[in-house]
């Protein structure tokens, strides 16, 4: 059982709209050149977040995408979901036929874990998400300012 591309994508798409959340319309052809994500395929998660509410579209020149909700209201199981990624770790997709058309004896455990997961997918925001990613970004930043003073200090001691 893995997440497949499909919701690894969408994800990381939804973060990339997020950060960028009211600046205007997000063009996918932005996204897809960021986060190295097929502008087609892109089309296609962003018509099903679009149906499933997620993120709104703005037609003409300047136009793209916007977030529909808030970055706090959106769960990282809702885009999951809204791209139909299935997240399960049973091999019968809960039809309870594993073994030879009957329940295998590890069903429960797998059924339980699948319920795991999207708890805790229900548990974690986009907007937790964002703030880790401009966390991040900021200690980069910073990383790279003490770099630049320390190699200023060693100029200016020789």
């Amino acid at each position: 059982m893995r997440l497949t591309t499909k919701g690894r994508f969408a994800v990381t798409a939804m973060i990339d709209l997020a950060m960028r959340d009211g600046n205007g319309p997000v063009a996918l052809a932005g996204i897809s050149e960021r986060q190295k994500i097929s502008l087609s395929y892109l089309e296609q998660l962003f018509g099903k977040l679009r149906r499933n509410e997620l993120v709104e579209s703005v037609r003409g020149p300047g136009g793209g995408y916007c977030m529909a909700k808030s970055s706090e209201a959106v769960s990282i199981a809702d885009i999951i979901r809204a791209v139909d990624e299935p997240i399960d770790a049973t091999q019968c997709g809960g039809r309870e036929n594993c073994r030879d058309e009957e329940r295998c004896m590890t069903h429960e455990l797998w059924t339980n874990l699948n319920s795991r997961i999207f708890d805790y997918l229900s548990s974690v925001t986009l907007s937790q998400l964002v703030e880790r990613q401009r966390a991040k970004a900021a200690g980069v930043l910073e990383d790279k300012r003490e770099d630049q003073g320390k190699r200023v200090g060693k100029a200016v001691a020789a």
